[in-house]
């Protein structure tokens, strides 16, 4: 048994699911024996094994490999397994149907191009059976077969397998999936797995390997636009490499030297330079499917999450407000008002749900009610509201870049599709910033080679809190010890924007109205002092979350550090609180081993 595919044999990765003690195992194990794709003498072996132990042999034995598994008699996490037909080579990822495994199913399926669900004849449709219905046709995946298994049970009777059709069939068509066939079998006894069974005269259809043969192959979508999540950006200095090299694995479309990308949700944009490869030659270019690694001819600034397209095709959605459909498989239930991660291709930003408009039970999809939390097992359409803006498709333009999962203290707790891009009040100002990014005139130095020649990463230092707690005392300390040691530094207080690029909207009693304003032009101006490698030091009188988020927008958010004055209470996401200036030195001295933790400047 391998995972070569010699000759012109494709591979076929497909999810066999159903609910616990429905015979999955069974059914995989037999399908490995019948096909020849056991390792030799394993199927003896197993035999003769079970007969020293005085156990009647099941073929469900050849996949339980661990003794623990045997023990409890169920699968508790996905296996891989490989057999073979004449047509195609398969890999069967063995989703487990106990229900407290079920989150392993999502991992298992995702990666599948068609589906097996099986049901037991005796037992009929059980509710396990219509969740992984359910989270197969969340997951994209379009083709699948159901088997009736265990009809040995039932005496083989027509009767009841047609109930099952009728039943599984009606419940199918209002998740909006059709099974490509329904076939009665019996894994213990090999009815109607690879050959048609003369217990069954009145079933004279396709067995299970002729319906797996039956299963399109999906091509990989390279005639989609191109995206590929940033994994990370590298850099080489040994002699004198200056390359920084983009990687990530190309979900759809594809890239070559010489295309303009753009890098969602900054906006900024770049023409790829050359194609990398380690030890081989490089490629004409990257399609999906393949890990890529490319360097871009203007050295602009790139974080891992950032969603790469081509300037030139469909852009993906960016926004703080997404409507999605999700399963929740927390034990803890989903409730509005507490912080989750999102994790998008390879962002993860930080999520809480806006909105619940409707729940139902994926066992039940009748049931869809209005509720204020979502329970375990819930199937929810809800809206979802991020710190920050986060690049994606709708799951109906590109499945890869439409789905995601909840992250609820460090596991995964959910997953599902994103249905729409909603408007969100930022929206305006970030268009703004996509623009300018996207007409951006860099300059010939680079923000990185400023930083090594400076010795000196730029950072926007915004000093903020309450009226007269002595917020321009400390920034201009602050820039006086920085100045001190050599850096680069600059004190700039709101009101050097107030009275100069404000001047046009600055009028008496109403500076409220303008605030938003006023924040998005000091964040432009600091932009530009960073861009130039300064270290530059803001005061700003009682900034809120909102406020910090429109600075954010225009500044790359990991250069920026917000120190808050004073004992009041604060929404914005500080990175260090100052209560009072009682001990001066002792504070610039936190500032100061605050700046060397982020390896802004360096410790002596």
């Amino acid at each position: 048994m391998t995972q070569e595919s010699p000759g012109n044999l494709e591979t076929m990765n497909i999810v066999i699911a159903g609910h616990v003690d429905h015979g999955k195992s069974t059914v995989i194990g037999r399908l490995l024996a019948d096909t020849d794709s056991l390792p030799k003498g394993k199927l003896q072996q197993v035999k003769e094994t079970c007969r020293r132990n005085s156990k009647p042999f099941e073929y469900a034995f050849l996949l339980d490999a661990l003794k623990d598994e045997q023990a409890q008699g169920i699968t508790i996490d996905s296996a891989r397994v490989f057999f073979k037909t004449d047509k195609r080579h398969y890999i069967i990822i063995d989703a487990p149907g106990h229900i407290e495994f079920l989150k392993n199913m999502v991992t298992g399926a995702s990666h599948a191009e068609a589906a097996l669900l099986v049901i037991d004849a005796e037992e009929g449709v059980r509710e396990n059976s219509r969740r992984h219905g359910y989270m197969i046709s969340m997951l994209g995946i379009k083709q699948m077969v159901v088997l009736v298994n265990k009809m040995d049970l039932v005496n083989y009777n027509q009767e009841t397998f047609d109930a099952i059709v009728a039943e599984y069939t009606e419940f199918l068509d209002g998740i909006g999936l059709t099974a490509k066939a329904f076939i009665p079998v019996s894994g213990m006894e090999g009815d109607v797995i690879a050959s048609l069974s003369n217990k069954m005269p009145w079933y004279s259809d396709q067995t299970t390997l002729q319906a797996l043969d039956n299963f399109e192959k999906e091509p990989l979508p390279t005639d989609k636009p191109f995206r590929l999540p940033v994994q990370d950006v590298y850099k080489f200095t040994k002699s004198g490499d200056k390359r920084r090299i983009v990687a990530g694995t190309v979900e759809t479309g594809k890239v070559q030297p010489g295309e303009e990308v753009v890098f969602y949700p900054s906006g900024k944009k770049s023409v790829v330079s050359s194609l990398e490869v380690f030890n081989a030659d490089c490629p004409s270019d990257f399609s999906a499917g393949q890990a890529a690694s490319f360097t871009l001819e203007e050295q602009i600034y790139i974080a891992r999450g950032q969603l790469a397209a081509k300037a030139n095709e469909l852009a993906p959605k960016v926004s703080k407000r997404l409507r999605v459909n999700l399963f929740w498989m927390g034990k803890q239930p989903l409730e509005t008002g507490k912080d989750y991660l999102l994790k998008v291709g390879t962002v993860k930003e930080s999520v809480r749900v806006e909105e619940i408009l409707s729940v139902m039970d994926a066992s039940d999809l009748n049931s869809a009610q209005k509720k204020d939390k979502i329970e375990y097992h819930d199937v929810a359409e809800c809206i979802l509201s991020c710190r920050h803006a986060v690049a994606f498709d709708t799951v109906e333009d590109i499945s890869s870049t439409g789905r995601f999962v909840i992250i609820d203290d460090y596991e995964i707790r959910g997953g599902g599709i994103i249905r729409e891009a909603l408007a969100d009040q930022q929206e305006h100002m970030r268009q703004q910033v996509m623009q300018r990014n996207l007409k951006w005139a860099s300059s010939a130095i680079g923000r990185t080679q400023r930083w090594e020649r400076y010795n000196q990463k730029a950072a926007l230092i915004l000093v903020t809190g309450k009226r007269n707690v002595g917020k321009k005392t400390l920034a201009k300390a602050i820039e006086q010890r920085l100045f001190t040691d050599g850096k680069i530094v600059y004190f700039m207080g709101i009101a050097n924007v107030l009275y100069g690029v404000d001047a046009d909207i600055k009028k008496p009693g109403d500076d409220e109205t303008h605030r938003p304003e006023h924040v998005r032009r000091l964040a432009e101006i600091a932009n530009l002092l960073l861009d130039a490698g300064v270290i530059l030091v803001v005061t700003a009188i009682g900034l809120t979350q909102n406020e910090l988020e429109i600075i954010q927008n225009v500044v790359d958010s990991d250069l920026i550090e917000p120190i808050w004055l004073g004992d009041e209470p604060t929404d914005i996401d500080f990175a260090m609180k100052v209560p009072n200036l009682d001990d001066f030195e002792d504070t610039l001295d936190r500032v100061k081993g605050l700046l060397q933790s982020k390896g802004i400047i360096f410790k002596a």
